[in-house]
């Protein structure tokens, strides 16, 4: 009994150990998972899709790139981080707007398809690009940045789920690396003083 007591303590932590770095969805009822997480995210080079054919991370060598990883069906979550980054945006001098770039990179390939990850992008009026690909593309990319993202099922949902994910930003520099993570609801302040610490180095 005891053994199997401690098992289940143990179980427990790793599941609390993953939650850490989620943030859920109303429904708790998530199947479908992609639980992904790395101590030490590396990052590094992709290629998706975007309406306007496809995008690779090293084309915006030079650039300080912002990456976000969501789904345009979001409630509030992803509404919320891209509206302040917006917000930092648009605060920023012409010459540094050319310096950066921000992608949007789906956790919901089933439903957001290119055309309609441009219309949400467009929407924040920031320079973002939506991205999208293959589920198992996105997997791969979602752990090399450690990345947390699950389906919800409710089956009296049918196609409208929500997805729990992760709400980090990326910060990727000049040089391809990536450099550190800002936290969901990061304040417009704190994103543009971020964003003129790397574009000054």
């Amino acid at each position: 009994m005891k053994t199997k007591y401690l098992i289940t303590i143990i179980g427990l932590g790793i599941l609390l150990g993953i939650g850490s770095f989620f943030v859920p969805s109303q429904n708790t009822a998530a199947t479908e998972a992609k639980l992904i997480s790395n101590d030490t995210p590396v990052g590094g080079d992709f290629t998706l899709t975007a309406a306007d054919g496809k995008h690779s991370l090293s084309d915006f060598k030079n650039k300080l790139v912002l990456i976000y990883f969501g789904y345009t069906y979001c409630p509030d979550i992803c509404p919320t981080n891209l509206g302040n980054l917006s917000v930092a945006y648009r605060q920023l001098t012409p010459e540094e707007k050319a310096k950066i770039q921000i992608l949007f990179i789906s956790v919901d390939p089933e439903r957001d398809t290119p055309k309609r990850l441009k219309q949400y992008s467009d929407y924040f009026e920031s320079n973002i690009i939506g991205l999208t690909a293959d589920p198992a593309t996105i997997a791969e990319i979602s752990r090399h940045y450690g990345v947390v993202y699950a389906k919800v099922d409710d089956p009296n949902n049918g196609t409208n789920y929500a997805v729990d994910h992760s709400a980090f930003t990326y910060v990727v520099d000049q040089q391809g690396k990536l450099r550190e993570q800002l936290p969901h609801a990061t304040h417009p302040e704190q994103f543009i003083k971020t964003i003129r610490k790397y574009l000054e180095n």
